[in-house]
C-alpha cells in the first residue's frame, strides 16, 4: 500500500506539473486567440475599406469609360467633317482657264462685298440705334402697363373688400331684422356721409367710455336675478331659523340658570349637613366664582374642626377624600342612583374617620345599593355580603362569597 501510495503521490505531482504546464499553455493560447481576434477584426475592417475603395474605383472607371466614349464620338464627327471639308476644297481647287480673270472678278466681288458690308454695317448701326430707342420706349410702356396693372389689381382688391363689407353689412342687417329698402326710404334726404361718420364716431366714443360690452349680459342678469331671489329666500329662511335658535338658546339658558341655581343651592345645603357628620364637626360650603351662572365655576370651602385653612389644597389626603365623599353623597341625596361603586375610598382614612364613613354609608344604603372595593377591616365588618379571593392552598386562588348575616346565624 505504501508503494502504491508513493506511486500515486508521484503521479499526482507529475500530473500537477503537467496541469501547470497546460494552464500556462492555455494562457498563451488565450492571448494568441485574443490577438487573432483583433487581427481578424482589423482584417474585416480593412476588407470593408477595400470594398468601398473598389466601388469608388469602379465608379471612377465607369465615368472615365463614358468620357472616353464621348471623346471617340466627337473625334469621329470631327474626322467626318474634315473629310467633307477636304472634298469641298478639292472641288474648288480645280484649275480654271483664265486665272487673271477670275482674280479680277474675285477682286470686284470683294469690293462689292465690302461696299455691301459697309452699307449693311451702317444700316445695322442705324437699326441698332432705332432698336435702342424702341427698346427704351418699350420699357417705358411696360412700366406704364405694370403701373396700370397694379392700380387695376388694387382697385379689384378694394372692390372685393367693398363687396365683402357690403355682404357683411347686409347679413348683419338681415340678422337684426332690418330691410335695406326700408332703411333707404327712411333716410333723410339731407343726410351726408360726413354727418353719419361724425355720428358714428360719437357713438364709438360713447361705447368706449362704457367699456367692454358683454353681449350675454341680459341672460346673465336674468340668471343673477333668479339667484338673488333664491338667496333672498334662503336668507329669510336662515334668519327665521336663527331667530328660532336664539329663542331656544335663550330659553335653554334661562332654564339652565334656574336649574343650576336650584341644584347648586340644594347640593350646598346637603353638603353643609354631611360634612360635619363625616368630620365630627367643622363647616363646608360651595361658592360660585363668577356672577354668570353659565360660565361660573364652583369653589369648595371646607374647614375641618380645629383648622382655619383658606383653601382645600391645604388639607391632608384623607381630609380631601372625606370632603369628596361628602360632596358625592350630597349629590346622591339630591338625585339618588340605583347603586354606587366606591373603589378604595377609605384607604387614606384613619379608623375614626372610617367609622363615621361607614355609619353614613349604612344610613344611605337604605335607598342606594353600595358596592365597595376595600381592604379595611372596619369597612368589611359593615358589609352585608363579602366577595373576595382567597388562597387556601399555596398557588391556588379561589373565589369566596360570604353572606355576613347568614354567617352570623350559622355561627350563633
Amino acid at each position: 500500500v505504501r508503494v502504491r501510495l508513493d506511486a500515486s503521490m508521484s503521479e499526482v505531482a507529475r500530473l500537477g506539473d503537467q496541469r501547470e504546464a497546460l494552464q500556462t499553455q492555455l494562457k498563451l493560447l488565450r492571448v494568441q486567440l485574443a490577438e487573432m481576434r483583433q487581427s481578424h477584426e482589423k482584417a474585416i475592417t480593412e476588407r470593408q475599406r477595400l470594398r468601398i475603395e473598389l466601388a469608388q474605383q469602379r465608379s471612377s472607371l465607369q465615368a472615365c469609360e463614358k468620357s472616353l466614349e464621348e471623346y471617340r464620338q466627337r473625334r469621329i464627327a470631327l474626322e467626318q467633317r474634315c473629310q467633307a471639308l477636304r472634298e469641298s476644297l478639292g472641288e474648288q481647287d480645280e484649275p480654271g482657264t483664265d486665272a487673271e480673270e477670275r482674280r479680277q472678278q474675285a477682286s470686284a466681288r470683294k469690293q462689292a462685298a465690302e461696299a455691301s458690308l459697309k452699307q449693311a454695317r451702317e444700316s445695322l448701326a442705324k437699326l441698332d440705334a432705332e432698336g435702342g430707342v424702341l427698346q427704351r420706349r418699350g420699357h417705358e410702356a411696360e412700366s406704364a402697363v405694370e403701373e396700370v396693372r397694379e392700380r387695376l389689381q388694387q382697385s379689384r382688391l378694394a372692390l372685393e373688400g367693398l363687396d365683402v363689407r357690403s355682404q357683411t353689412l347686409i347679413e348683419q342687417m338681415t340678422e337684426t331684422g332690418h330691410a335695406i329698402d326700408a332703411l333707404r326710404d327712411g333716410l333723410d334726404e339731407t343726410a351726408t356721409v360726413t354727418g353719419w361718420d361724425e355720428r358714428l364716431q360719437t357713438l364709438e366714443r360713447r361705447i368706449q367710455r362704457l367699456g367692454p360690452i358683454n353681449l350675454a349680459a341680459i341672460s346673465e342678469f336674468e340668471e343673477e336675478q333668479k339667484r338673488e331671489t333664491y338667496l333672498i329666500e334662503q336668507h329669510a329662511d336662515l334668519s327665521e331659523a336663527l331667530d328660532t335658535l336664539e329663542q331656544a338658546i335663550r330659553k335653554i339658558d334661562k332654564e339652565t340658570r334656574a336649574r343650576f341655581k336650584e341644584t347648586f343651592e340644594a347640593v350646598n345645603v346637603t353638603f353643609s349637613k354631611l360634612f360635619p357628620r363625616l368630620f365630627g364637626g367643622g363647616e363646608a360650603t360651595l361658592e360660585l366664582t363668577g356672577e354668570d351662572l353659565l360660565d361660573t365655576g364652583v369653589r369648595v370651602m371646607a374647614r375641618p374642626p380645629g383648622k382655619r385653612n383658606s383653601s382645600i389644597q391645604l388639607l391632608s389626603g384623607g381630609e380631601k377624600a372625606m370632603t369628596a365623599v361628602a360632596l358625592l353623597f350630597a349629590m346622591f341625596e339630591l338625585n339618588p342612583a340605583p347603586f354606587c361603586m366606591l373603589d378604595e375610598i377609605d384607604a387614606p382614612l384613619d379608623d375614626a374617620n372610617v367609622s363615621r364613613f361607614c355609619s353614613l354609608v349604612r344610613e344611605m344604603s337604605e335607598t342606594v345599593q353600595f358596592i365597595v372595593i376595600t381592604h379595611n377591616k372596619v369597612t368589611m365588618e359593615m358589609m352585608h355580603q363579602l366577595n373576595g379571593v382567597t388562597m387556601q392552598e399555596p398557588g391556588v386562588s379561589r373565589l369566596v362569597s360570604v353572606d355576613v348575616d347568614q354567617a352570623l346565624d350559622l355561627a350563633s
